[in-house]
C-alpha cells in the first residue's frame, strides 16, 4: 500500500445520503495533509507547477469539503448539492485531490494528471471530472459565474449555496468588481466568495503589483458582509464558512489570510513555487516535512 493511500483511508468515513445530502466525518488537518500530499506528487510526476498556490488554499478546501459543503459523492449531480467554483483555476491539483479523498473518484486516478490523454488537466477542467462544476483558468472569471449560478437558484426558488475561491491576484481585475456589484444588487445571500489572501501574485508581491488595501473596506462599501480569518486555522475556517446564517440578505466574503507554499519551509512566502516544479531533492525534502506534519 502507498503512503497516499494509507493516508487516505486515515479516519474517513462516507455515510449514504439523507435527503439533506450526504455527511462526511473526516479529520480536516488530516485531510488537508493528503491534498498537500497528492497535489506535490501529481504536480511532480507531470511536470506541472503552481503548487505553492494549491498549499496555500488547501486548509480551505479541507474544511469546505470535510465540514461545509452539502455534497454526495455517490451523486455528484445531485440537484440539491451546494456548488462550488475554483476561480483560480491554475490550482487545479487541489481540487482534484480534494475530490478523491472525499470519494467522487478513486485516489489512484491523480497519477493521470498532465498525462496525455487524461481529463485532469493542468488548469481545473470539469470534462469527465465527478464533483468539478465548471473549468477555469483565465482569472476574473469565477465570481462573475458563481454569481450567476445563485441568482440562477434564486430564481428557481431553490436553497442551495453557491460558493467560490478567488485568488487576491485576481481582485486587480474589473470583472471581479462587476459582479461584486451584481451579487450585492441581488442580494444574493447563499454566495460566498473566499479570497485566498496569500498576498503574492504571479511574479511579485500584491502589494508591488497592485495594491489592494484596505481590501474589507472595499467589499463592506460595496454591500457585502466581510469576514476576516486565518485561512490555515481551521476551527477558524468553518464558523467563518458558514457566515450565511446571519448576514441580512448579503452575499459574504470571507477574506482567508494565507501563506503562499505553507506547509513545506522552503516554498513558503516566495513567488518561486508559483511556478516551479518539485523533483529530485526538492520533492523528496517536501514529501518528507508533509509526511512529518
Amino acid at each position: 500500500m502507498s503512503s497516499t493511500s494509507r493516508i487516505t483511508s486515515a479516519g474517513f468515513i462516507v455515510r449514504s445520503a439523507t435527503p439533506a445530502g450526504a455527511h462526511r466525518e473526516r479529520d480536516t488537518r488530516d485531510l488537508a495533509r493528503a491534498i498537500r500530499l497528492d497535489a506535490l506528487r501529481m504536480t511532480s510526476a507531470g511536470g506541472s507547477s503552481h503548487v505553492g498556490s494549491v498549499f496555500s488554499m488547501a486548509d480551505i478546501l479541507a474544511v469546505l469539503y470535510g465540514r461545509v459543503l452539502n455534497v454526495d459523492p455517490k451523486r455528484p449531480d445531485w440537484p440539491d448539492r451546494d456548488r462550488f467554483v475554483l476561480s483560480k483555476g491554475h490550482a487545479g491539483a487541489g481540487v482534484y485531490a480534494v475530490l478523491a479523498e472525499c470519494g467522487f473518484f478513486p485516489v489512484s486516478e491523480l497519477t493521470r494528471h498532465c498525462q496525455d490523454g487524461s481529463n485532469f488537466s493542468g488548469h481545473v477542467s470539469h470534462k469527465g471530472v465527478p464533483g468539478v462544476e465548471v473549468s477555469t483558468g483565465s482569472l476574473g472569471h469565477g465570481l462573475s459565474v458563481a454569481a450567476g449560478m445563485a441568482y440562477g437558484a434564486t430564481l428557481d426558488g431553490r436553497e442551495h449555496r453557491v460558493v467560490v475561491l478567488m485568488s487576491d491576484g485576481e481582485c486587480d481585475e474589473g470583472s471581479i468588481w462587476e459582479a461584486v456589484l451584481f451579487a450585492a444588487h441581488h442580494r444574493l445571500d447563499r454566495l460566498t466568495a473566499i479570497v485566498d489572501y496569500n498576498k503574492i501574485q504571479s511574479l511579485k508581491p500584491v502589494p508591488e503589483t497592485l495594491a489592494l488595501e484596505p481590501f474589507a473596506d472595499k467589499w463592506r462599501a460595496f454591500g457585502w458582509h466581510v469576514v476576516e480569518v486565518d485561512g490555515h486555522d481551521h476551527a477558524a475556517l468553518e464558523p467563518a464558512l458558514r457566515a450565511r446564517t446571519a448576514t441580512d440578505g448579503k452575499p459574504t466574503c470571507v477574506i482567508a489570510h494565507t501563506v503562499k507554499g505553507k506547509g513545506v519551509s522552503f516554498m513558503e512566502n516566495t513567488v518561486l513555487w508559483h511556478y516551479r516544479t518539485a523533483r529530485g531533492d526538492e520533492f523528496a525534502a517536501a514529501e518528507r516535512e508533509l509526511l512529518a506534519g
